[in-house]
């Protein structure tokens, strides 16, 4: 039996209506009757009775009773079949945070499990995200992965969670609104992704579009919408004729047709450079049927019906992705010569696709008497790599740059065998020193080549799908390469060559290590035995996570920690230490007779000087402060106090001599929020792939921002990507922030920066 399903998003969708809490929670009861074998529903009516309670008299920023949303977010989870537990610790997910009740409440009330849910949600909600703070980010993102290692339903639950706040997003303020999505796009799609949920993330993936790129989703859904019956038409006849042929096989078969999502539509449309109306293959038409054997039957029976498209077919049968997704998929010709997909899969596939782990979370124990969760857990290895990152990483951006760019959360991937025919998933564009390492780091540190498919290949052969891979060691091998590092794919790969130099490389990185520590202070007129105290030492080995002093100069010594860092941050709590109270005769010696004479004419610009009132105050041009910035005062000769930020590359270099003349000066708190009428100069950098038409899309963010432009330079490098230098006026650091959030969401801007001076 055919049947096409066409999903029409409105253009304008209408006002959320009162939805009553009760009428809500018949709705979760009946879902849950439908998979769960049980009809005892006594904990739910607990769980939702307590909930209601402890939530009297909170209301969401729609005006709804607030336990609308632990409703809507346990709807989410029944509609994933998840079990019971699951269901209690959505409807009591805030009641922690938010209300009197307390763990151990919770505990006494429904046991550890529902406790540990409730408290790993609980401590994930509390993380907050911020684009800019990029250690603080990782930081809060490895929390997550923790909470997710320790109960892979806690980050089920946050996912719906964040599902119900996106459907009702409307109601945050717009810079919320765009701070949430982007979080969402960035993390909590991916994160679905990789847990195979797609019924969860294509609609934060849609939902993230409409609120960061509504120009684009509106234009898609109004175009979509204009040529449906077209395409319609289209898809209707295949779902049509395939079916016939299913009937006349003898294969018992389902087959549907529906339109893709409007992300996916999207990044096809960037990706590939081209409009809506040369993409084709809007519409995906499935096929469901009984057992593995059928999926191949069908596929036969296709490619005989349609021409297939070379190189565009994928067995995700045989080789399963990492989310355990299976499916057939090939892009064929139709009869009138336009492309088009089919998928083939059984009804259990389609389940995992639709639900991921989530799909197979029982409510019972397996068949072989394991509990599901570890059964479940065995397939989660990315999340377990995660961890193993985590503990060999110090550094916040480096962890973070690998989250986002080389974990396969993001990218594609490669499957290729072991000798012993073992399956192993890699990033694409990955080589044999990627497969080394994901092997054992013992097989990559003693590897001196590689066959692939029986022949010898270069060490950055590019592994293709269904390459068979053995790898060649030595016992004589003196190790990895630092070239290796310019062509591996894998994070995995680049953190065990990293962790095998700095491990054979500690003793010279310590000593290199210290060599330009002392090397730093000499050429800066600084005395290094001033600077290394006990409690100096302890401050930098906390700020950037060490545990002793040898791994610093190590750090130092590999170049994972700048010198600069080390001794400014020491420098100032030196200066804390033997900070003296400048009197205001011993600052006017050395101002000439004319600036004494108008000083107390003169305004400090919102600046206040420790141990100093009335003297000539004025910012710096080479690194223009702003309220907000940490600063520091330089008494200059004849012109007052000059104010610089303290990372400013000028006052870093000063001489001993002249950080004598330093003095310690902070803003006035009502200057740090701005004045409407008072404006200061701030410079940044911006760096994006060259395009037509960039620097009108940067000016636009000034222009509807009403910020005044005052110089603009740009110039573009060989390799295509344009350096954008902007100075401008504007009232506090906040503001700035706010501009180079919204920098960064310019198409082709790779990234944004404030000038240092």
């Amino acid at each position: 039996m055919s049947n096409v399903l066409v999903e029409r998003v409105p253009l304008d969708p209408p006002e959320q209506e009162y939805q009553d809490p009760r009428e809500l929670y018949d709705e979760l009861i009946a879902k849950l009757k439908k998979y769960h074998p049980s009809d005892d529903i006594s904990m739910i009516e607990k769980a939702y009775k307590i909930a209601s309670e402890a939530h009297e008299g909170q209301r969401r920023k729609s005006g709804e009773p607030y336990i609308v949303h632990p409703l809507c977010v346990s709807i989410i989870l029944a509609d994933l079949e998840m079990d019971k537990e699951t269901i209690v610790a959505g409807l009591l997910h805030d009641v922690v945070e938010d209300t009197i009740l307390t763990y151990e409440d919770i505990d006494r009330q429904f046991g550890d499990d529902v406790a540990l849910l409730v408290d790993g949600v609980t401590k994930m909600s509390k993380l907050q995200y911020n684009g800019d703070k990029v250690e603080f980010q990782a930081d809060n993102l490895r929390k997550m992965f923790l909470a997710m290692a320790k109960d892979i339903r806690v980050i089920i639950i946050k996912l719906a969670d964040r599902l119900h706040n996106m459907r009702t997003l409307k109601f945050q303020p717009p810079e919320k609104q765009i701070e949430i999505a982007r979080e969402t796009l960035e993390i909590y799609c991916p994160i679905a992704q990789r847990l195979g949920i797609s019924k969860i993330k294509v609609e934060l993936d849609d939902l993230a579009l409409k609120y960061l790129r509504p120009d684009v989703y509106y234009d898609l859904a109004d175009k979509i919408d204009q040529k449906r019956s077209e395409r319609e038409d289209f898809v209707t006849s295949i779902v049509v004729e395939v079916q016939k042929h299913m009937d006349e096989a003898g294969i018992k078969a389902q087959v549907d047709g529906r339109v893709k999502h409007f992300f996916s539509i999207y990044k096809k449309m960037v990706n590939q450079g081209k409009t809506l109306d040369q993409i084709y293959d809007l519409f995906a038409v499935r096929i469901y049927v009984d057992s593995v054997k059928d999926c191949y039957a069908a596929l036969g029976i296709i490619h005989e019906m349609y021409k297939p498209i070379p190189g565009r077919f994928k067995d995700y049968i045989a080789m399963p992705k990492e989310n355990m997704y299976q499916s057939l998929h090939t892009t064929l010709i139709g009869h009138s010569g336009i492309p088009f997909e089919i998928q083939i899969r059984t009804y259990d596939m389609h389940k995992t696709a639709e639900y991921g782990i989530a799909a197979h979370w029982k409510y019972k124990e397996a068949s072989n008497g394991e509990d599901p969760d570890m059964q479940e857990e065995e397939k989660l290895s990315w999340l377990r790599q995660i961890l193993e990152w985590q503990q060999d990483m110090s550094d916040s951006r480096e962890f973070l740059k690998s989250l986002k760019g080389d974990l396969n959360l993001f990218s594609d991937q490669v499957y290729c065998f072991t000798p012993q025919g073992d399956v192993k998933t890699l990033p694409y564009g990955s080589t044999p020193v990627d497969f080394a390492y994901a092997i054992h780091s013992a097989v990559g540190n003693k590897m001196i080549g590689a066959r692939v498919n029986g022949k010898l290949v270069h060490i950055e052969y590019e592994i293709q799908n269904g390459d068979r891979i053995e790898i060649i060691t030595s016992q004589n091998s003196k190790g990895p390469s630092m070239d290796w590092l310019n062509f591996v794919k894998s994070t995995q790969a680049k953190n065990k060559i990293n962790q095998w130099f700095k491990q054979e490389l500690k003793e010279d990185n310590i000593v290199r290590g210290k060599e330009i520590l002392a090397g730093y202070c000499k050429s800066h007129g600084l005395n290094m035995t001033d600077l290394m105290k006990p409690e100096y030492m302890e401050e930098v080995m906390n700020k950037y996570g060490f545990k002793e002093w040898d791994a610093v100069y190590a750090a130092v010594g590999h170049g994972g920690l700048k010198e600069g860092q080390v001794i400014n941050r020491m420098q100032e709590l030196y200066k804390k230490d033997h900070a003296k109270k400048i009197s205001d005769d011993e600052l006017l010696k050395d101002l000439d007779e004319n600036t004494r004479k108008t000083i107390k004419r003169k305004r400090n610009g919102g600046i206040v000087v420790r141990g100093v009132h009335d003297v000539s105050v004025r910012f710096s041009k080479c690194c223009a402060p702003l309220p907000g910035d940490e600063i520091v005062g330089f008494v200059t000769r004849g012109r007052g106090i000059s104010i610089h930020r303290t990372d400013c590359a000028n006052i870093m270099s000063f001489s001993e001599l002249e950080r004598g003349r330093l003095i310690e000066a902070e803003w006035d708190k009502s200057t740090i929020k701005g004045s409407p009428d008072e404006t200061y100069l701030a410079e940044i950098n911006i760096y994006a792939n060259n395009r037509s038409g960039l620097l009108v899309d940067i000016s636009k963010i000034f222009t509807e921002a009403g910020i005044d432009i005052s110089s603009i330079n740009s110039k573009a490098s060989r390799q295509g990507v344009m350096t954008v230098t902007m100075g401008f006026e504007i009232h506090n650091t906040a503001e700035l922030e706010g501009t180079i959030n919204k920098l960064r969401r310019v198409e082709s801007v790779i990234d944004v920066e404030r000038a240092i001076g």
